[in-house]
């Protein structure tokens, strides 16, 4: 098992996904001889999961039945343990993309946090690439280390512990792309710079105020960056449901024969619909964005 290779069967030592609902899943490390409780009833990892099918469907203890699922960035988005903020998919998505990631990019990462964006930048950029990520916080730099190693990933990433806005990456001139996500984002926009190419790249910065975004643009355009702007990303789920319409009555048609007395035929067709939400998820944060000139 890996976060960015893909197995088909459960082993002893995996972290899979025991998805509950919709709403609910659970990351569990799959140990010989280990049990995991669940609200259907008790998952005994022996004979429930190592050697099974990942996706496979698993009946509890008493009775109800959950899937466990082979870990993804976005399942891993959903059920891992918070230990700050975390980014969600729909912010994660347009980050990928508008920094242009891919296979064999090299990316710094500053702050760590729960590690939620850092996995999917992983899967992005394997099997060659590589993440520098920073962490401020010791305790929480020292925890992603660890999951990185048990997710079999912490070859594509090199975690420093260290104030990213005095002391930088830890690197120099190697970084396709740049992202921050810290209280105080433009100290840190020169380092970002000396972290990237000589020949370009992309930064991205996260905030949820605009106050940061104003400071963060304003050093960016003070360090030469280019193509400055700042988007804000909101998710719009539509509700899909069956109705019947009647079919309008335009009266009778001339052109046609009908019987005398017929009954007028009041016809109906049924559809799906959407209908959009009531309420709107809100504001995540702002995503500042800028290249960098090629020199």
């Amino acid at each position: 098992m890996s976060f960015v290779e893909y197995s088909d069967f459960i082993q002893d030592g995996d972290v899979a996904i025991v998805y509950l609902n919709h709403n609910s899943a659970m990351p569990v490390k799959v140990q010989q001889g280990a049990q995991t409780q669940t609200r259907y009833g008790v998952i005994r990892h022996s004979t429930d999961l190592i050697g099974q099918r990942y996706g496979s469907k698993v009946t509890c203890s008493k009775g109800g039945w959950v899937h466990v699922l082979h870990p993804t960035p976005e399942l891993w988005t959903v059920s891992l343990p918070h230990r700050t903020q975390i980014l969600y998919t729909t912010d994660i998505a347009t980050i990928t993309m508008m920094l242009e990631l891919k296979p064999g990019s090299v990316v710094c990462e500053s702050g760590t946090g729960s590690g939620s964006l850092s996995h999917a930048i992983l899967r992005t950029i394997a099997p060659t690439g590589h993440l520098h990520t920073v962490e401020f916080h010791q305790q929480r730099a020292e925890k992603v280390a660890e999951e990185f190693k048990e997710h079999r990933v912490d070859h594509l990433v090199t975690v420093r512990n260290q104030d990213v806005c005095k002391e930088g990456f830890g690197v120099t001139g190697v970084a396709d792309a740049v992202f921050l996500d810290i209280p105080s984002p433009w100290e840190a926009v020169g380092h970002a710079k000396a972290a990237m190419k000589k020949q370009g790249g992309r930064i991205c910065s996260f905030s949820p105020c605009i106050e940061q975004v104003q400071r963060t643009c304003e050093a960016l355009t003070d360090q030469g960056f280019e193509e400055i702007s700042t988007v804000e990303v909101l998710l719009r789920v539509h509700d899909v449901r069956t109705v019947s319409l009647s079919l309008p009555d335009f009266g009778p048609d001339s052109s046609a024969q009908t019987e005398a007395g017929a009954a007028p035929n009041h016809t109906s067709v049924t559809m799906k619909t959407t209908t959009p939400p009531r309420e709107v998820p809100g504001h995540t944060g702002y995503l500042a964005f800028a290249t960098k000139p090629r020199t």
